[in-house]
């Protein structure tokens, strides 16, 4: 623990502004420093001056200069999401929020709005929402999700593959989380470019994001009442004939919840581990080498660009204290796993491989820890997987340092992620992604000429060729054919056959 500072997230300002051309000059009131503005185009490096100024919990200002505490350290993210006994997700305690500092327009206000979700609910009623989310996730089959992310990957790839070049955020990254989604929601007919749209213009927070979320909103409103009249088998269905007895908003309002996490989380994930493959001449000489899985990259990036840079937010219950500050209640704290992840008490070296180690904060923790996780590192791993299959020479088309990003409070979003490769022909969605085109099938040995009889003609006949000594085949070969070739069109081997299998093909 770091020694006590005196510093609060009270509305009070104890120090007046610093005057223009000090050092200190574009902090907010009582010199806190805000999380937004000019000033904070690169929050990495804030969260390490604030860490080196405050210690593992800072005070912060968000928007409108509203006060916030900022959770900096790996073992008081921890702490914080597994003691719902001291913080919880309901904003209806926050200070700012019940005093009015924080208005109903407010920029963050859809991050922190309360809603009828398992992640602001607690208890009893934590316990009935969750348990309805849960049962419906657990019954997904991952094999069939894993032939989803292939067949999809396959039609985006596709769409591009013979022009030799490609934009990997905006043409792929964006799409595949969305289209699995869909898939596993139930709604596939609903998959097309205009979704894609208004959930990344949404997201972004720009003019149109109202209209957007109401097109988004609308189209899961309409699969509840249809799901509700005439149940299938999939995630919508089961939420609705879950024994918790959802209503139509609680269904629409958690559909809503899984897919924007989803696809925001799994988008940036996507996006972040093909830089790496792309940027980073170790990785992909390790992918390439095999010396390390694309599961193992995704745990990695993970790790260094987790999909969410903060979490809005846990509120203390009571007055109490973390990484040395006290904390009053109704305070808010930012759950921040990219501040956290590098945390130099659990990262000395930042350099190091984190092969195996999946203690990162990129999914929460805690009673709200996100319950789709699997789902996310699936359509990552088999997502990149099958592009690399794809396209083996997939290479960066620009400097890395021209690589921009969009970033804000709660994520770092790739821009985008200009591709060249040698044009590849389309392949059958239908097939296993493969290098180039498919080849023609091998001969099975029960289609091999038969072998000369023991007893050859006195006259051999002219057109047959001789068969080598070496290449002869004994009685009991001749009898037993190649067990891997006993099947025509299926890899030989319990491990390929075994592979093959797992995605999904």
């Amino acid at each position: 623990m770091t020694p006590e500072h005196q510093a609060s997230t009270g509305t009070a300002d104890p120090h007046p502004n610093p005057p223009p051309g000090c050092p200190a000059h574009g902090r907010g009131p009582g010199g806190l420093r805000r999380l937004h503005g000019p000033e904070t185009a690169d929050l990495g490096e804030l969260y390490e001056e604030l860490r080196e100024e405050h210690g593992p919990v800072a005070p912060v200002l968000l928007h409108e200069d509203v006060p916030m505490w900022v959770v900096l350290g790996h073992a008081e993210n921890l702490h914080m999401v597994r003691t719902p006994s001291q913080f919880c997700r309901d904003s209806r305690i926050w200070t700012p929020l019940r005093e009015g500092t924080v208005k109903p327009d407010h920029p963050l206000m859809p991050h922190i709005a309360w809603e009828p979700i398992c992640s602001h609910a607690e208890g009893d009623e934590h316990t009935r929402l969750r348990g309805a989310v849960m049962t419906a996730m657990s019954a997904l089959d991952h094999r069939s999700l894993r032939r989803h992310i292939n067949r999809y990957t396959q039609r985006l790839v596709n769409a591009f593959c013979e022009k030799g070049r490609a934009e990997l955020v905006g043409q792929f990254a964006d799409h595949l989380p969305m289209a699995v989604m869909c898939e596993v929601l139930g709604m596939s007919e609903e998959y097309n470019d205009r979704l894609v749209e208004a959930a990344r213009d949404m997201l972004k927070g720009t003019d149109t994001a109202i209209a957007s979320y109401t097109h988004v909103l609308g189209i899961l409103q309409r699969l509840t009442e249809r799901r509700r009249a005439e149940p299938e088998e999939d995630f919508v269905s089961r939420l609705i004939t879950h024994p918790a007895g959802l209503t139509d908003e609680e269904v629409t309002k958690h559909v809503w919840l899984v897919l924007m996490a989803a696809y925001e989380a799994t988008a940036n994930l996507l996006a972040n581990v093909l830089r790496t493959v792309l940027t980073d001449d170790r990785f992909y000489a390790r992918l390439n080498g095999g010396q390390m899985t694309v599961s193992e990259a995704v745990e990695q990036s993970l790790w260094d660009e987790p999909p969410f840079s903060t979490v809005f937010a846990y509120y203390a219950k009571q007055d109490t204290e973390l990484g040395g500050q006290r904390v009053r209640k109704g305070d808010g704290l930012l759950f921040a796993p990219a501040p956290g992840n590098v945390d130099p008490r659990v990262r000395p070296d930042l350099g190091a491989n984190m092969r195996g180690n999946r203690s990162h904060l990129a999914f929460g923790g805690g009673p709200h820890e996100c319950p789709g996780q699997d789902i996310g590192r699936a359509i990552a791993d088999v997502g990149v997987d099958a592009l690399l299959m794809r396209l083996p020479d997939v290479q960066l088309a620009c400097a890395e340092e021209e690589l921009e990003y969009r970033t804000s409070i709660a994520s770092r979003h790739l821009v985008s992620l200009p591709a060249r490769f040698d044009p590849k022909p389309q392949q059958d969605v239908m097939m296993a992604p493969m290098h180039g085109a498919a080849s023609p099938p091998r001969p099975m040995a029960w289609q091999a000429p038969a072998p000369p009889p023991v007893a050859a003609p006195e006259v051999p006949d002219p057109a047959a060729a001789p068969v080598p000594p070496q290449a002869a085949a004994s009685p009991r070969q001749a009898v037993a054919p190649d067990p891997a070739a006993a099947e025509p069109g299926r890899p030989g081997g319990v491990w390929q056959r075994f592979l093959r299998w797992w995605r999904g093909y």
